[in-house]
């Protein structure tokens, strides 16, 4: 069920909304009369810092919060992050990539304090030596390490009142000792994520509505490990262990439908319920050796990923009326399907940087990936009392896939205000998916086979033009592979008519991605995206009456949301922006505004995994089609008021807009929010109280009209409008620094579990 609403919710991943946040760029205090500034914002050669530690809005608050209202991040849906004109962002933690799914992830971003932060990077092109895909951007979490000896930590609770109540447990620690360096976290929590939808599609005579209620229990519970040992002054030894279990029982969909063909009106409910639980443990053993005095460093990482989940949905279909009579005898269908994935994955990678006195870097390293996915899926659907009784229909699906990579990057500082960065990727893929049981007609499904090598070149140019002035240019090839799931051949069903279906014949597909950044005094700034994607790797609606490939067509209106190649797609964005501070810090206020310019192009007219295609009532092929472009305005304001002299109480206000914009799905209407928020700090104590989507404006439309007569319609409302109240308590020594960035060797891997 959670697949069927992350492939629906699917659209957010292409409003390429851009918040351009920068918390204060200076902090100033006086000091025997000696004015000390601090940059709490800035530009670096391929990436732009934000020094958590040193500004004020980090005290009491999530990591996820203080990442909504970092420089060029926002958030739509209180459960993804996104980079100015990015896809998609992977988060790392210590220079590790987190080899968590993405509702772990969120999860544990929302339990975690941010005063365990020191800084956030946000790379927005990343160079060569970073294993990445698509248009992906980094976002960087650098947490505080213990300076002296001694124990440091704090503890967060927090109650969130939306549809239902839910509340959260966090407790993180940090022990330094002589050369043994130890922090964990452990968090937890639970909620029901509540949905209302409607789902309306329809051709010239015929159509389908469905409206109802989902309710989704989790329970979660995780943390991580980190052991930092220092064998003699040049190297080090590092072991961590990142952890996520979430168990959601019961888990229930309830949508009354009205289908209307050829024979008339018939109502009916679908009463779904899931059981559900995932596992997910990454491990990864560092060794870092300093080769100079210069910096130059070896880094060896090996790494396991094991990451399971178990899932069983019971979906049933009553007969009902006009007046929504639901009678649990009246059965007409019933699916059953035990959909378990477990991905096992087995990295390394070695990198060694050579730093020269002439400012000269050159870096090369290789990784390597072997992962196998497991989906040993087994499902039956039967009409009730029928003549034959129901069979199993098991289908073994295992994916194997082997990554080669090698790379080499140059980077040099030619003068105070000129520096440059270049270096090529080499990736080699080769994967092999085969099926035990494919469906009847699918028989290339028991073997799929691809082999593909990829050239990958990247450039990035920062120019200084004085002190107040930077210009920066950067140009990457990606390539961007499915995710494991969906390539899972199965079908998530959501009624008879209407369900999602995965699709393991999906290819990689390629991007091509620029970038022009300019900044003024670091709080003024000018950012410019172009994103060309080739075979996109997206979900679009099949829709019409489904025509097996033997020629039988069935008797109602279907609607398909196909995982697929959808053409190719170009993105471009402009965003302008500035971030200051008034009043003596006491009003710090970031705006932004903006257009972003979507060009599509993409055809389907079959079922690639089923082979069905569709019709209409008198049997005339149906194709979608999407080549609208659409252009959107964005705006993003977030502002901290300080509202004391003590600096003890702060007051937030928030506020984006998103206006309407064409995605493969369909045109989805305008999206906005506003929240607010009050802080007071009392000596180890923070007390937060925050209120989103004040005015209940982030509530999702999509339409799409087809020349054909088809039209498709979804109204998503996720109940984001909530408040939440936090309490958070740090204690133990605060002398902190920064822990050693450590880039893990699985990293790679984990974007594609989500």
């Amino acid at each position: 069920m959670k697949r069927i609403l992350l492939s629906i919710a699917v659209i957010f991943g292409t409003c390429a909304f851009a918040q351009e946040k920068k918390s204060d760029s200076t902090k100033t205090k006086n000091i025997e009369g000696v004015t000390i500034t601090k940059q709490v914002f800035k530009k670096q050669s391929d990436r732009l810092v934000y020094d958590v530690a040193s500004s004020p809005i980090s005290k009491g608050n999530t990591t996820f919060d203080i990442l909504k209202q970092t420089p060029l991040l926002s958030s739509t849906d209180d459960k993804t992050l996104k980079i100015a004109g990015k896809n998609n962002v992977l988060i790392y933690i210590n220079g590790r990539k987190s080899n968590m799914d993405a509702e772990s992830l969120a999860q544990f971003l929302k339990n975690t304090p941010a005063e365990n932060i020191q800084k956030i990077e946000v790379i927005t092109v990343p160079g060569s030596e970073y294993q990445v895909e698509s248009s992906d951007g980094i976002i960087n979490i650098v947490l505080k390490k213990k300076m002296s000896d001694g124990l440091n930590g704090n503890m967060r609770f927090s109650n969130t009142q939306a549809k239902y109540n839910g509340s959260q447990a966090s407790f993180s620690a940090n022990y330094r000792k002589d050369k043994l360096g130890i922090s964990a976290s452990l968090s937890g929590g639970e909620n029901i994520e509540a949905q209302t939808y409607t789902l309306k599609n329809s051709s010239v005579s015929a159509s389908n509505e469905s409206t109802g209620d989902i309710d989704d229990p989790n329970k979660n519970i995780g943390g991580y490990l980190n052991i930092d040992y220092q064998l003699n002054d040049n190297s080090n030894l590092a072991l961590s262990w990142n952890t996520w279990a979430n168990k959601s029982y019961n888990s229930t969909v309830s949508l009354f439908n009205t289908i209307t063909n050829k024979y008339g009106t018939n109502y009916t409910w679908s009463k779904n319920k899931e059981d559900a639980r995932s596992y997910n443990n990454s491990f990864n053993l560092n060794y870092e050796l300093k080769t100079d005095s210069l910096g130059s460093k070896l880094n060896v990482n090996a790494a396991y990923l094991n990451y399971k989940r178990f899932q069983f949905t019971d979906n049933i279909t009553y007969n009902s009326d006009i007046n929504r009579k639901l009678d649990y005898k009246d059965k007409s269908t019933q699916m059953f399907q035990d959909l378990p994935q477990i991905i096992n994955n087995f990295s390394g990678m070695v990198d060694y940087i050579q730093k020269f006195k002439n400012d000269l870097t050159i870096s090369i390293g290789g990784n390597y990936n072997k992962t196998k996915t497991d989906n040993d899926t087994k499902s039956e659907t039967y009409f009730i009392d029928p003549v034959n009784p129901p069979k199993l229909a098991p289908n073994h699906f295992v994916y194997d896939e082997n990554i080669y990579g090698f790379y080499v990057t140059a980077e040099k500082k030619f003068s105070d205000k000129l520096s440059g960065k270049v270096g090529a990727r080499y990736e080699i893929t080769n994967s092999l998916g085969t099926s035990d049981n494919p469906p009847a007609g699918v028989e290339a499904l028991k073997r799929i086979e691809r082999n593909y090598n990829n050239f990958l070149p990247y450039l990035s140019l920062n120019y200084a033009i004085n002190d107040k002035n930077n210009l920066s240019y950067s140009f990457s090839s990606r390539m961007r592979r499915p995710s494991f799931w969906e390539i899972n051949p199965v079908v998530n069903k959501l009624t008879d008519d209407n369900y999602t279906q995965n699709n393991p014949f999906v290819k990689a597909s390629s991007t091509y991605n620029q970038e022009l950044m300019y900044m003024y005094k670091n709080s003024y700034f000018v950012v410019l995206n172009h994103s060309y994607i080739k075979d996109v790797i997206t979900q679009v609606p099949l829709q019409g009456y489904p025509k097996k490939p033997n020629g039988n067509v069935g008797e109602n209106l279907a609607l398909r949301y196909i995982r697929t190649n959808f053409g190719d797609k170009q993105e471009m964005s402009a965003m302008i922006g500035i971030q200051k501070s008034f009043f003596k810090q006491y009003w710090t206020t970031n705006f932004s505004i903006g257009a972003q310019h979507n060009r599509n192009n993409g055809s389907l007219d079959m079922d690639p995994t089923t082979g069905d295609r569709f019709v209409d009532e008198k049997d005339k092929p149906l194709t979608y089609i999407n080549t609208t472009n659409s252009t959107s305005l964005l705006i993003q304001t977030n502002n901290t008021i300080r509202l004391d002299k003590a600096k003890t109480w702060f007051a937030g206000v928030n506020f984006f807009f998103i206006d309407k914009q064409q995605v493969e799905l369909g045109q989805i209407r305008s999206l906005a929010s506003l929240d607010i928020s009050i802080k007071k700090n009392w000596n180890d104590w923070t007390f937060a109280l925050n209120a989103n989507d004040v005015l209940k404006t982030n509530i999702v439309e999509i339409d799409d009209y087809q020349a054909n007569g088809n039209y498709n319609y979804i109204h998503q409302n996720r109940y984001p409008r909530n408040i939440t109240l936090s309490l958070t308590y740090t204690f133990g020594n605060k002398k902190l620094k920064k822990v050693r960035d450590i880039e893990g060797a699985s990293d790679s891997i984990k974007s594609r579990t989500r």
